[in-house]
């Protein structure tokens, strides 16, 4: 769980440094706002569960939600969030497997 934990900052700060480097640190946290979708992990019970899939249980986890997250990549505006959003759900996935 820790290296999952991790990996849901070292990878955003990774992509903020590397893509944005001008101003990363904006970059950085507006990926890491994509970290709000786990408030969805309040609505289970128990509220986590290190054996259980992420991906398809919780709503903001759902694949109409995932779709939506990469809509946003399609516009500039948006494109960031998007980023951020898609990074934790492919995160979330790599538990699954």
């Amino acid at each position: 769980m820790t290296l999952h934990l991790a990996l849901h900052v070292l990878v955003p700060l990774a992509i903020a440094a590397t893509c944005y480097r001008a101003q990363w640190q904006r970059a950085f946290g507006v990926l890491m706002l994509g970290m709000v979708v786990d408030v969805d992990h309040l609505l289970a019970t128990p509220i986590y569960d290190p054996g259980r899939c992420s991906i398809g249980f919780h709503p903001l986890h759902r694949w109409p939600a995932i779709a939506v997250y990469g809509l946003l990549l399609a516009h500039p505006k948006s494109r960031l969030v998007g980023v951020g959003l898609c990074v934790h759900m492919a995160l979330d996935a790599i538990d699954c497997l």
